[in-house]
């Protein structure tokens, strides 16, 4: 992949960037732009000559002077397929995990596992569509983001709305001991699954961050599982597996509106 670092004096406000993306984020062989607006430098980086970019530069009324050209990185086909192993591994995990969760949840009472196997299933719906996305435009890989935060604000939604349930009609208590090593082990996966993540080539890009974010709040949702587990069982009361699971939503709402922010 190359890297071509062009001065552009006309570019000298937010207005100008975004007109760049524009033009830009079509091209199929332009995998990533960095922009420096107080030194007006614009990187980027791409497959083939960069004659096009001038050209496009050009159309837009900015010339472009040429500073820095070079080779960096993985090539884009080893990025793709690097991406592609990495997403299909934490696909599998998220979605054995929901299945797994899923029922523990219902067996056990939990609010708190029914919650976090449902955004564990989110999370394998982000990263199947993410694995369609690897090797793609810039634009086609933030509208895939985008995609997965709406899914996630929506899923939020439902599932406030069945904590509510929850809490009107009551529950009995949850099973501690299965809300406990079940989360336990979701955390021990979803540790494994953030590292593959961050070790991945082309991690700095928006349907990669995405899904660091994701599995980045599973841990936190395990972990917060794992207290209520134990809380249920200090009190013997089913607030604390009703509150981490409102609580996982708000995570999950969070982590949606992030995504959509994502640039």
């Amino acid at each position: 992949m190359r890297k071509t670092v062009f001065h552009i004096p006309q570019m000298d406000c937010p207005a100008e960037e975004r007109l760049i993306r524009m033009k830009l984020e079509d091209d199929p062989g332009v995998r990533r732009l960095e922009f420096d607006l107080p030194r007006r430098r614009l990187a980027v980086y791409h497959d083939g000559g960069e004659q096009r970019i001038v050209r496009a530069l050009q159309e837009l009324g900015m010339k472009g002077k040429t500073i820095e050209r070079g080779t960096v990185g993985p090539g884009p086909a080893q990025t793709e397929i690097s991406q592609r192993k990495v997403l299909g591994g934490v696909l599998g995990v998220n979605f054995f995990f929901f299945l797994f969760e899923l029922a523990a949840g219902l067996w056990a009472g939990s609010m708190g596992l029914v919650a976090d196997s449902l955004d564990m299933l989110a999370d394998a719906f982000v990263y199947g569509i993410a694995l369609w996305a690897a090797g793609g435009t810039l634009r086609r890989k933030r509208r895939v983001a985008a995609a997965a935060g709406y899914f996630q604000i929506v899923l939020a939604m439902v599932g406030f709305a069945e904590v509510v349930r929850r809490v009107v009609w009551g529950e009995g208590l949850p099973d501690v001991r299965m809300m406990i090593g079940v989360s336990f082990l979701a955390l021990l996966a979803n540790g494994v699954s953030l590292r593959w993540l961050r070790r991945a080539a082309g991690k700095e890009e928006a349907h990669m961050r995405a899904g660091m974010i994701f599995t980045s709040n599973d841990v936190i949702i395990n972990a917060g599982v794992i207290l209520a587990g134990v809380l249920v069982a200090l009190l013997e009361s089913r607030i604390p597996d009703l509150v981490v699971g409102a609580g996982v939503f708000v995570l999950v709402l969070r982590g949606g509106r992030r995504i959509l922010m994502l640039k």
